[in-house]
């Protein structure tokens, strides 16, 4: 069987999700509801979605409206259909009735319920309509999210649903876990009894909701909305239903029962319209004092509101022994989550799944945690665990574990998937280096550097990692969530606090001799870029000799939104391959001109289509739907290219003043029309030096080197202006830019 045509029923935020991510993949797809209205009007929210849900707007065009009553005819061709209506049991089967009667045979029909076992779903089917049944549970954004749980029963055609998941991992770029018919599937299970334990010893041990979310957020390697900023965003009514469904679906024995109790305080919220983000606010609120929007954070015990405070735990890296051993409130809050999270995914296994691996490759997935339940287990280590950990009777795997005391017990990580995956080859790798913010791991006849640091934001250190690693092919690759989001501000703006900047000249200078280093290496450099790819990432990146990018990036020069020039080489290898295009072989302005404005709005791109354009990155450069493909597809480049010759060093004409006075001439018109203010013009200025080749004229040839200097120079200037100083602190303090 082959999937070329889906029909999506049900246009609300799942189904229409689903039905733009089909797009994305070029799976041409009908999306049908009540009404051609309403499907109409789930296309138009696709198309004006944020973050977007189309990697290309064009992408639209892929996407059929019609409605279930005229067009229901669309399903009879259909290889997989795809039910994402309201969660109402009665309304489904009225709809599976009129599938089943349509369908042409052997087409996968599947449910994107989160919460209806696929026994109540399937049980008026007959058993041959149940072996093509199934449950397809796409996590929201479903561009963004990478899990997808497919549930199968015990009449499901596994040949059907070993495809599906194929189609679903190659195709649609998901990491496809097969996962038995049991409430909550994997990810719901464990996520939200998470949530709910931070939650309840929240309250038992009379903490503020900061210093919960402060704790069940990046020391725990869980998202930085915690657990109150995670309820707020998705909806403290929606959460509240979920835990309803819980509650019913789980036997009254079950520890989720005991955390999912009714909750004063949130039913009162709910009542008086705090829902959350989406209200007029939940467990964090923006309100407004003396004309000024400031963020509000609840009382847990009295309901009253008061400013948000910023809680300084001083750990910049995950290390679970250090924080479950402090002593203090958050150590012993941080146990005592933790510790109950693995005693309940333990408690389900083989239940909800035989293999335990697959829960933690779930929370990887579908709740961007760094590490799941047993990879936490793992990093205490058996014997610590054991040693606080109390009775675990009636638990066999930890039962198990007790006696065995093997610290070896993890085995393989992301069983449910073939692809060769950088997780599964590290455990195998030689790690032949590492300092406080980068790994080398040695792999075979290359090497591969993986950023550590938060964001894999960039110091020193990681330019030391990435020179030292040159001695081999080399492929720079992170699990992270982001490939990079620019230099350390922080470490940045330590110098400047000391008056330090010959220390700050040093960084950018060795900055750039690396980025030079990569390009030139005497064997190939391949960036694997996902997530955030901004600044200093994107210089890494775009002067690597080869990239293969995941279609979801975020990519751009970003710098000028904090009062600095890209300095790396970055406005010096965009403005190289703007040079190379027809039209700047006709005119010597026309790629400086370019560059200037898309350096100086800071553009960013959203995903690999929208980056082309850019010139962030180029045609012969590898696009990647799955991210667990970047490694292997990497990997291939290497050995298509093992007689890599370094490229040649490029060089440029610019015209100099009258160029620049081009550029300035833009300036002034932004600032009569107040679009930019004093320090937008003075940051503008400078980057017209730069790309307009500084004091130069046309029939002068600049080298790269020249290009390097003339953004050091500007970065210099720029960094030690109290007004830039004022950007980046306002950025570090707000993650906003800072208009002045």
């Amino acid at each position: 069987m082959k999937i070329n045509k889906v029909v999506v029923i049900g246009s609300g935020t799942m189904g229409s999700g689903i039905a733009a991510h089909l797009c994305n993949a070029n799976v041409p797809v009908t999306l049908l509801d009540l009404t051609t209205e309403i499907s109409q009007k789930a296309k138009e929210r696709i198309q004006k979605s944020r973050p977007p849900l189309l990697i290309d707007k064009s992408k639209i065009d892929g996407i059929n409206v019609g409605n279930i009553n005229d067009d229901f005819k669309e399903v009879a061709d259909a290889d997989w259909i795809v039910e994402a209506v309201v969660e109402r049991i009665d309304i489904k089967h009225n709809i599976y009735k009129k599938i089943f009667d349509t369908r042409k045979k052997n087409t996968i029909v599947s449910s994107n319920t989160s919460s209806i076992p696929i026994s109540v779903l399937s049980e008026k089917l007959s058993e041959e309509d149940k072996k093509d049944f199934c449950i397809t549970h796409f996590f929201n954004p479903v561009r963004y999210m990478g899990l997808l749980e497919i549930v199968k029963s015990k009449s499901s055609d596994l040949d059907k649903i070993n495809y599906l998941k194929k189609f679903c991992e190659h195709e649609l770029g998901k990491g496809a876990i097969i996962c038995n018919d049991t409430p909550g599937f994997l990810g719901n299970r464990i996520g939200v009894f998470a949530m709910q334990v931070a939650m309840t010893e929240a309250f038992k041990m009379n903490l503020s909701i900061e210093e919960a979310d402060a704790i069940f957020g990046r020391p725990m390697g869980i998202p930085k909305t915690g657990v109150f900023g995670l309820y707020d965003l998705i909806g403290i009514d929606l959460m509240s239903d979920v835990l309803k469904s819980f509650i019913k679906e789980l036997p009254e024995t079950d520890p989720f029962q005991r955390v999912a109790k009714e909750i004063p305080l949130i039913t009162k919220l709910i009542k008086d319209g705090y829902t959350g983000r989406k209200g007029k606010g939940g467990f964090y609120r923006m309100n407004k004092q003396e004309n000024k929007k400031i963020l509000e954070a609840i009382n847990l015990q009295t309901g009253e509101y008061s400013t948000s405070k910023k809680i300084e735990l001083g750990i910049e890296k995950i290390d679970l022994n250090l924080l479950i051993n402090r002593k203090d409130k958050f150590g012993e809050y941080a146990w005592s989550v933790i510790s109950q999270i693995i005693k309940y995914s333990s408690s389900l296994v083989p239940g909800i799944t035989d293999k335990f691996n697959d829960i933690d490759e779930a929370m990887r997935l579908g709740f961007n945690w760094s590490m799941g339940p047993f990879e936490m287990l793992k990093s205490i280590g058996v014997k610590n665990f054991f040693d606080r950990v109390g009775d675990v009777k009636g638990n066999s795997f930890l039962e198990n574990l007790s006696k065995t005391k093997d610290e070896n017990f993890y085995g393989q990580r992301q069983l449910y998937t073939d692809i060769e995956t950088l997780g599964k080859i590290k455990p195998k790798a030689i790690k032949i280096d590492k300092n406080k913010s980068a790994d080398i791991f040695r792999f075979k006849d290359f090497n591969i550097v993986e950023f550590t640091t938060k964001a894999c934001a960039l110091d020193y250190d990681s330019m030391d990692a990435l020179k030292n690693a040159t001695d081999k092919p080399l492929i720079i690759i992170n699990e992270s969530m982001q490939f990079s989001a620019g230099v350390n501000l922080k470490y940045t703006m330590e110098f400047v606090e000391k008056g330090d900047f010959k220390s700050i000249e040093k960084f950018i200078k060795y900055f750039q001799q690396t980025c030079k280093h990569l390009k030139y290496s005497q064997y190939p450099v391949i960036s694997a870029p996902s997530g955030l790819v901004l600044g200093g990432g994107e210089e890494v990146a775009i002067q690597s000799n080869f990239v293969v990018s995941h279609t979801n990036i975020v990519m751009g020069l970003v710098e000028t939104g904090v009062g600095v020039v890209p300095a790396g080489g970055g406005c010096k290898e965009v403005l190289w391959r703007w040079s190379q295009t027809d039209e700047a072989k006709k005119d010597p302005d026309y790629a400086p001109l370019q560059v200037f404005n898309i350096i100086g709005y800071a553009k960013t791109a959203t995903s690999t289509v929208e980056a082309l354009p850019l010139k962030f990155l180029r045609p012969e450069d590898k696009k990647v739907m799955n991210r667990n493909s970047l490694f292997e597809e990497a990997k291939k480049l290497l050995e298509e290219n093992k007689n890599f010759q370094p490229p040649k060093e490029c060089t440029f004409k610019l015209s100099g003043k009258p160029l620049k006075d081009k550029m300035i001439k833009s300036l002034e018109k932004l600032y009569n029309d107040k679009i930019i203010l004093d320090h937008g013009f003075k940051v503008g200025e400078e980057l017209a030096n730069v790309l307009s080749g500084g004091d130069t004229t046309i029939d002068k040839q600049l080298s790269e080197d020249d290009l390097y200097n003339l953004e050091l120079e500007a970065f210099m200037r720029l960094i030690q202006t109290e007004k830039t100083q004022q950007r980046i602190k306002h950025t570090l303090a707000t993650g906003k830019p800072l208009i002045n």
